[in-house]
């Protein structure tokens, strides 16, 4: 079976309460969404009674059987090794926050037809009805044998943490939480694309992330391990920093490993000469405190729909700017990383996704840019067809040179 791209459509005119307009009539989303935007589609025929005899019984034993004796064999003989669990728990959907399991399925469908469309990956949407680190872990674990992968989305922070944690060490296919480690791979592409524009490497380098839930602490861990020279993390009450004392156990570990220039207050202050703003966060940076950064400044403004510096006043003061926008340039996207690092990490079977594999997957993206490099092209379009492929061989060869792939 496989997860066609499609629109089944109702032919009713009624909304639940019967006789009104419906919501279709006033908003061409709603006429999208309408049943769903995914259907399950047969990959084989069963047009007779030969075809249903191989299709299910008698032959359908046939390879249970062989599975049975043999469990690697699942991945040859059933969908297993090219579907990904895409899994929520309604707590951190999109901007929108807490809005529980069903509130959240449209955004799943959608994460999975993103798969589909960019990656060749299919995927099955999965809202859970329940908050708990062990509720969420126990129902993973026990759905994982029907999966190749798992793609945790939009849980809320720093549960996320801990469930990724533990579904890593308790599983053996791949667990990715796309809100942490996609954001950070694209970032990263962006920000390598970025500073060989400018003539810098990372190292040389000094960032401030606005926002230190599970994007903002990914990024930082990850550019640090790709190379960063410094980065610090600003939460509401400030940068994070060891002096604080209202810091969670994921903060005060961000603490040990960020902000080698010691700074302490402000957000806006710490902006003062500073390489790289990254914004995911919301809220709205002054412009005196944008001004004041470096020159050749970077200004990622990821925050959607409303980045935390309007494109506008960034580029009054910064080389290259970008957004988590389609409508400006240089769009940092998550789907220009996840369907490739799932479609590669599937082709060679991988146990896990390592650090090795994301910055591979970051390095082939920055790649696809190439020669045509300028300050509104840092990062290519979603809709580069160049993208999944460049992705996928590269993290599939750092998962062969890592040992995580099995075939």
């Amino acid at each position: 079976m496989a997860a066609e791209i499609v629109n089944p459509r109702s032919d009713s005119s009624t909304d639940q309460d019967g006789g009104a307009e419906p919501l279709d009539s006033f908003d061409p989303a709603f006429a999208l969404h309408r049943g769903g935007k995914m259907a399950v589609q047969a990959t084989v025929p069963v047009r007779d009674k030969d075809d249903l005899s191989l299709a299910y019984t008698p032959g359908v034993a046939k390879v249970c059987t062989a599975i049975a004796e043999q469990p690697e064999l699942v991945h040859d003989y059933t969908w297993k090794s090219s579907v990904v669990a895409v899994v929520t728990d309604g707590t951190a959907v999109l901007g929108l926050g807490d809005i529980g399991p069903e509130a959240s399925l449209p955004v799943m469908e959608g994460k999975a037809i993103l798969f589909k469309q960019f990656g060749g990956v299919d995927a099955v949407p999965i809202a859970l009805d329940c908050t708990g680190v062990d509720e969420i872990v126990e129902t993973v674990v026990r759905l994982a044998p029907s999966f190749g992968g798992v793609n945790l989305e939009d849980i809320s922070a720093p549960r996320c943490f801990e469930i990724e944690r533990q579904l890593q060490e308790r599983l053996d296919i791949p667990v990715f939480h796309d809100d942490q480690h996609g954001t950070a791979v694209v970032t990263l592409a962006a920000l390598r694309n970025a500073a060989r524009l400018t003539g810098r490497s990372l190292g040389q380098l000094r960032a401030v992330i606005s926002g230190a839930g599970a994007a903002g602490v990914a990024i930082a861990k990850f550019l640090l391990e790709a190379g960063l020279g410094d980065v610090a993390v600003a939460d509401r009450k400030g940068i994070v920093s060891a002096d604080r004392d209202d810091l969670t156990p994921v903060k005060r570990e961000l603490a040990t490993m960020t902000n080698k220039a010691g700074l302490s207050g402000s957000l806006e202050s710490a902006l003062a000469g500073a390489d790289v703003f990254i914004g995911v966060s919301g809220g709205t940076v002054p412009e005196p405190a944008v001004a004041s950064m470096a020159e050749g400044a970077f200004v990622f403004a990821m925050a959607n729909p409303d980045p935390e510096v309007h494109p506008d006043v960034a580029h009054k003061y910064a080389a290259v700017v970008a957004t988590g926008r389609s409508d400006y340039p240089n769009q940092i996207n998550n789907v220009l990383a996840f369907p490739g690092i799932f479609a590669g990490a599937l082709q060679v079977r991988a146990s896990r996704i390592t650090e090795g594999m994301k910055i591979a997957a970051a390095e082939a993206l920055a790649s696809v840019v190439g020669d045509d490099l300028a300050a509104d092209y840092v990062i290519p379009s979603p809709f580069d067809e160049r993208v999944a492929p460049a992705v996928t061989a590269a993290v599939a060869a750092a998962a062969r040179a890592e040992g995580v792939a099995r075939r």
